[in-house]
């Protein structure tokens, strides 16, 4: 018999084994992988837990919906449960990994088909694996004026997959979610649906138009386990007629609230058009530094320490890096309103500074974070604050009060959307030290615990601690959730556990 690396819950070898014989027969045996040599590149765990907490039974990867359809009536017939992948780059939140031990990695890179790009409408429709680079080589192949807005991961990363994760960019289309239309979601039964407009035989509008008829169903199939989307519209924003990046700088770790008063009217009024993202000095150090170089004392790192490199290269202890778009004269308008507004603050501000996120240059330059301790600990805090400066400041002192405790070093990265800041702290960690992986796991759970009590939610988080967080968010809200999943997924076999979604007890 066949030699698997593991066995999906409840299924016995033989059944698998089965299961795994018509896997080859619908995308052919090699795109299938069991054995655990085959599974190592999608196995890497940045995450502070063991390995094994969420080792794969196996990978297969489909070339088409109609692929995808027999896959999934194959694992209904055995009760194969499957975790869908897009491209696998969720750095920090769980990789390609299931939530859960022993499922089946459905790895949809192979459906990466852009199939329509509207340059009038400004509109996209892609398959999963599509990735950024591909869309913006393709929009540059073609001479189309349009930008992509991606997240940091950039060129490796799905918009499909980002989206869906209601991930963000730095771009005025940086709310991903709110910039998609139209879905097609295969649901567990093997049914296909189109959401909004995608219903109407011949549609014109699939991609214009997201609400459609009657309820609005897309949101459901975001952060979730109810069906597995096959096809997402994209809505794109056209090249504007002129941008400026500017960098807001101020010279006291008491000046965050200060900071979050300044931007927030500027972003409601339309004055900053995208995001922004306010960093502190020792996240922006990652980029030039490993920590080694900084800092070599017990626990966390010391703001002197910090200040040491962060000064000679001229950047304060906050920085808030954002855009001003539109024609040349508005643009020369709003920098004066922003002068006057930032320069009130206590900051310095400097124009013309190269921002990447702003210009639609896709980079590895996200990744320098790894680089930091160098053995791939990453664990994403993300924490959401009412955009007001006393929110934001009191999250910041409490997350950094309790990772000093447990010696984790204090990043702050945090986008201004729209009523809300994202305030996003990654926990950078030795995982290759039983040790500072014990310390990073009980030093998240406990910001969890400790965050949730001052009555602040979470946006996101890692396939280790979904559970928590799902927990975290009320009863009834989980309660739900598993309601729909047993209507669409009556075998409970799509991602168990995503966002803490478990199949019910007693499925069918």
């Amino acid at each position: 018999m066949e030699r698997f690396a593991v066995l999906p819950p409840g299924v016995s070898a033989g059944e698998f084994a089965r299961a795994v014989a018509e896997f080859r027969a619908c995308v052919g045996a090699g795109h299938v992988y069991v054995t655990p040599e085959q599974l190592v590149p999608w196995t890497q765990v940045m995450l502070p837990f063991e390995d094994e907490a969420f080792a794969p039974a196996g990978v297969v990867s489909p070339a088409s919906v109609e692929e995808l359809q027999r896959l999934l009536a194959v694992c209904n017939r055995y009760r194969v449960p499957v975790w869908p992948v897009s491209t696998g780059r969720n750095f920090g939140y769980g990789s390609a990994l299931p939530a859960t031990r022993g499922q089946v990695i459905l790895d949809l890179k192979r459906l990466n088909r852009i199939l329509e790009v509207d340059p009038v409408l400004c509109t996209a429709l892609v398959e999963p694996g599509v990735t950024y680079q591909q869309l913006h080589d393709y929009l540059r192949e073609h001479n189309i004026p349009l930008w992509l807005d991606f997240p940091a991961p950039g060129p490796l990363a799905s918009p499909m997959g980002n989206t869906l994760e209601r991930g963000g960019g730095q771009t005025p289309y940086g709310d991903h979610f709110g910039n998609c239309c139209g879905m097609e979601v295969l649901l567990g039964d093997g049914t296909l649906l189109r959401t909004g407009l995608g219903g109407i035989a011949g549609t014109r509008s699939w991609q214009a138009y997201k609400y459609g008829f009657g309820p609005y169903l897309d949101g459901i199939f975001t952060q979730s386990n109810f069906g597995i989307v096959t096809k997402l519209g994209l809505w794109l924003m056209p090249a504007p007629p002129a941008h400026l990046t500017f960098l807001a700088m101020w010279p006291d770790r008491e000046a965050v609230a200060r900071a979050v008063e300044t931007i927030r009217p500027l972003r409601y009024d339309g004055t900053i058009g995208n995001f922004g993202v306010l960093v502190n000095d020792a996240l922006l150090m990652t980029s030039f530094h490993r920590r080694a170089e900084v800092y070599t004392g017990t626990g966390a790192i010391s703001d002197a320490a910090v200040r040491a490199v962060a000064a000679p290269r001229g950047i304060e202890p906050w920085c808030y890096l954002f855009s001003l778009y539109g024609r040349p004269e508005l643009i020369e308008l709003n920098t004066r309103i922003v002068t006057t507004a930032f320069e009130a603050s206590g900051a310095r501000l400097i124009a013309g500074v190269h921002d990447p996120m702003s210009i639609n240059e896709l980079t590895l330059q996200a990744f320098s974070l790894l680089n930091w301790i160098g053995s791939g600990g990453l664990a994403w805090f993300a924490p959401v604050a009412p955009c007001t400066g006393a929110d934001v400041a009191k999250q910041n002192r409490l997350a950094r009060a309790i990772m000093d405790a447990h010696g984790m070093d204090f990043f702050s990265g945090a986008t201004f959307n729209g009523r809300e800041v994202l305030n996003v702290m990654p926990l950078v960690f030795n995982r290759d030290d039983a040790d500072e992986r014990r310390r990073a796991r009980a030093c998240f759970e406990e910001l969890l615990t400790r965050f949730a009590a001052e009555g602040y939610g979470f946006y996101r988080t890692g396939i280790g601690f979904m559970d928590r967080v799902a927990e975290l968010h009320g009863a009834t809200l989980l309660d739900v959730n598993r309601r729909i999943k047993r209507a669409l997924d009556p075998n409970g076999i799509l991602a168990p556990g995503k966002s803490g979604i478990h199949p019910l007890p007693g499925r069918t």
